[in-house]
């Protein structure tokens, strides 16, 4: 230990700041990883915060932010509830319930809304963003999962991961309004600015599925070489790239949308699941089931892997603030306690 932290007036400023992160709901660990399992291998970051997210220490899933509330929703599965964090103050605000099994988690900024898929209900549910409450359920199909917004359509599409289905949202009704019957198990669902289309994962068909909102007809299947178990799906609109995880070959795909070839493979950690991109950065990470997260670096069409490294337990999900660049990894058990790991790029 540094001596500096013998001194009266160096114990009196730790005391402090410790009332202070006490004050803010702020647990600090240590950087080192010797009891929460973090090892940063290659990766560029550094841990900025652990904060317990209350309830169960559960399976958390997907998570998703609205930049303009700083609000990040977190679904905490295992608890049937979807948390809702501000990042200003680093503290959870509310714990919303009732949303069984939650898995998805998909907040539209633009209409203060969030909806969840219910996978315990097979319900997809709307959130009011003011009131935190809430508003509407409608049916979800057999396993609703992953979800994407088409805003010029006013659609909401929502994985059916074992219904082999992609259901269909009228966001201004709240009502389903029709299902894609895709031909195999669906993974993760994503919205391209560009073309305006809905991507789809089927990942027992080692395709990627194109669907036009406008008639919701299937307009490609595109083949996915090399892939096993495509299930995570990212799309990157400014360089015309699809980022595809492959769960059942621990495989990263990166998929050229000017060409819809694949473009380059990459080995990640084990069962990768959801992505996140930093655009500013041009970081690309990928969280696995075991803890392992990946990330990459993505310029002007070019990918290259930086590194791989132990960020905690189950960490799968993972979710990017682009304004401030850090990192958000909801962990299921961190000394006992579910856990919001807030890390940072270094330098």
């Amino acid at each position: 230990m540094n001596a500096l932290w013998t001194r009266p007036a160096a114990r009196w400023l730790l005391s402090a700041a410790c009332a202070i992160v006490a004050a803010l709901g702020v647990v600090m660990f240590s950087a080192s990883g010797a009891d929460d399992g973090l090892e940063m291998g290659d990766l560029p970051l550094k841990l900025v915060a652990d904060i317990p997210l209350g309830g169960r220490p559960t399976r958390l899933d997907y998570a998703s932010l609205d930049p303009h509330r700083h609000l990040l929703f977190i679904a905490h599965l295992g608890d049937g509830e979807v948390v809702a964090f501000d990042t200003r103050v680093a503290r959870v605000i509310a714990r919303i319930p009732d949303v069984a099994s939650v898995h998805g988690v998909l907040a539209l900024p633009e209409l203060s809304r969030v909806y969840a898929s219910a996978t315990g209900s097979n319900e997809i549910v709307a959130i009011d963003e003011a009131t935190l409450k809430i508003t509407a359920r409608m049916p979800g199909g057999r396993y609703p999962d992953g979800m994407a917004y088409a805003p010029d359509a006013h659609k909401l599409y929502a994985s059916d991961e074992t219904g082999e289905t992609e259901t269909v949202i009228d966001i201004r009704s709240n009502t389903r309004i029709a299902t894609i019957p895709l031909g195999g198990e669906v993974g993760n669902t994503q919205y391209d600015p560009v073309s305006r289309h809905i991507f789809v994962n089927v990942q027992s068909r080692q395709q990627l599925v194109e669907i036009d909102p406008a008639n919701d007809r299937i307009v490609a299947r595109i083949d996915l070489p090399g892939a096993r178990g495509n299930h995570g799906l990212l799309i990157e609109p400014q360089q015309r790239l699809a980022f595809i995880a492959c769960e059942g070959n621990d495989k990263l795909l990166v998929l050229d949308m000017r060409t819809m070839r694949v473009k380059s493979s990459f080995d990640v950690g084990r069962d990768p699941d959801v992505l996140a991109f930093d655009p500013q950065l041009q970081l690309l990470y990928i969280a696995g089931e075991t803890g392992i997260v990946s990330m990459f670096k993505a310029d002007a069409g070019n990918v290259s892997k930086i590194g791989d490294g132990r960020i905690g337990p189950n960490a799968h999900v993972v979710a990017v603030d682009d304004s401030t660049h850090r990192a958000y990894f909801p962990l299921r058990n961190v000394q006992g306690q579910a856990t919001l790991r807030i890390m940072a790029p270094q330098g």
